[in-house]
């Protein structure tokens, strides 16, 4: 069984408390045995896949299999095709370089406002990248953009390989085919 989920801003990719007063997976009413491939961090938001099949982990995760993944980022500053273009080339984080990645200037997709809202600056003006990437080392997106002088203000995950969120609410999880990966 495959699900997928749309997290939302706010909730930690577990399903116990921890010692944490955060919210976690535990109160999304999902099927019992499933767990989480791959994570978000607590402040980013959307698609994530949960199952009980546990091969599905390196298959879905490993970066030897080139499994996309893209992201939709609200970044502080408007990128420059510089800033693409060395984005796409690999940009060093954490004393190694991230792997190749697709990068380009998408308009607002129109998300709804979040809850906390981002925070704004009427002197700094915000735009969106997307980012499709076969890699996920901890933060990376946050810290790719960092490191072209792109803060990340809000950040999307869209689609694993050929499985788009598409317009499941946030919060809001549904069974899945496998081939739809």
């Amino acid at each position: 069984m495959i699900l997928a989920f749309n997290k939302p801003y706010g909730v930690l990719s577990q399903f116990t408390k921890g010692g944490t007063e955060h919210r976690t997976f535990a109160e999304f009413g999902f099927p019992e045995n499933v767990y989480p491939i791959g994570r978000l961090d607590r402040d980013s938001e959307g698609l994530i896949l949960l199952s009980d099949e546990k091969e599905l982990n390196d298959r879905l995760l490993n970066p030897n299999h080139n499994h996309e993944r893209t992201y939709h980022v609200q970044v502080e500053g408007i990128a420059t095709r510089e800033a693409l273009t060395r984005l796409e080339s690999g940009v060093m984080i954490q004393g190694r370089k991230t792997k190749q990645c697709k990068a380009r200037l998408i308009a607002d997709p129109g998300y709804p406002e979040r809850n906390p809202p981002i925070r704004f600056r009427r002197s700094v003006p915000t735009g969106w990248i997307e980012l499709i990437l076969i890699e996920g080392r901890n933060r990376q997106v946050r810290r790719m953009t960092a490191s072209v002088g792109l803060p990340t203000l809000r950040l999307v995950r869209v689609a694993i390989g050929a499985y788009l969120l598409g317009d499941l609410k946030p919060g809001m999880w549904q069974k899945i085919h496998i081939n739809a990966l």
